[in-house]
């Protein structure tokens, strides 16, 4: 019985764990080592902005560029569901597109991730605060 019930808290707990990192702005921005993107899988985070969390992700997609993405889209994000990652695509946990990771950044609108700006100084990905509160409508 009391292994049944470990069992059934471990998947309770899982089920409800979001898998994104939890971040805080330093000097009016996130930062993250690009080589903490080595590898191709997607990374989730999240970040309080004005006291309300904004989910994104972040990943470095074959070609060597650090891309980045609210976890959210113009048409699902009511839904707040993001995306997961299969691959080299990331995919709406709402509608089930599929969108390619060297379309990040560089496709806007519909159900495209939608773009986060950042900038690449001294081999980490910079997210400035004012970049990341343009999310708060998805959130």
């Amino acid at each position: 019985m009391r292994i049944a019930l470990f069992v059934l808290a471990a998947l309770v707990l899982a089920a409800c764990s979001s898998g994104s990192q939890t971040m805080s702005v330093t000097d009016g921005a996130v930062s993250v080592p690009v080589a903490e993107l080595d590898g191709g899988e997607a990374r989730h985070f999240s970040v309080d902005i004005d006291g309300k969390p904004v989910r994104f992700f972040l990943l470095k997609t074959s070609d060597g560029v650090a891309r980045a993405a609210f976890d959210a889209c113009d048409v699902c994000y009511q839904e707040k569901k993001g995306y997961s990652q299969n691959g080299e695509y990331m995919i709406c946990n709402n509608c089930g597109q599929r969108f390619h990771a060297s379309r990040i950044n560089e496709v806007r609108g519909g159900c495209n991730p939608a773009p986060l700006e950042r900038s690449i100084v001294n081999d980490t990905v910079v997210l400035r605060t004012e970049d990341l509160r343009q999310g708060l409508k998805y959130f």
